[in-house]
């Protein structure tokens, strides 16, 4: 919202309904590595980049009918927030630690403003659809 971006264009997946044929993995095999993964601490979208660039499964919805999210949930793997909120709110973090020291930059002041107001909203959205209590609070 606030980049200097030019709208959403950029590359999208292949509208394939079929597994590619080069896939070797099974559905269970795809759900034991996702399980693997996340014990060991990566992120949803580490899980998914680790399991196409090391594994070569371009895409496991297509292969397992569930999304990363869902078989994290089914396994009670899930984090309890989001991934794009947590990384927000680390961010925030790290932003307020550098105006403790520099109380003068204002450009980090707006970036603290916008990345805030965009946990705003995605805790809006969050609480919506149920995947945040509702008495969540950012602080």
């Amino acid at each position: 919202m606030h980049s200097r971006r030019r709208g959403i264009s950029g590359s999208k997946k292949p509208l394939l309904a079929q597994i590619p044929s080069w896939v070797q993995y099974k559905q269970d095999e795809i759900e034991a590595l996702v399980v693997k993964l996340a014990k060991q601490g990566l992120g949803q979208s580490q899980i998914g980049l680790t399991l196409r660039d090391a594994y070569g499964i371009p895409d496991v919805e297509k292969i397992t009918g569930k999304k990363l999210g869902k078989i994290l949930d089914g396994k009670e793997l899930a984090p309890e927030l989001p991934e794009d909120l947590s990384s927000m709110v680390k961010r925030t973090g790290l932003i307020k630690k550098h105006l403790e020291v520099h109380k003068k930059d204002m450009h980090s002041k707006l970036g603290l403003q916008r990345t805030e107001s965009k946990i705003f909203r995605l805790m809006k959205y969050y609480k919506r659809t149920g995947r945040l209590p509702e008495n969540w609070k950012y602080q």
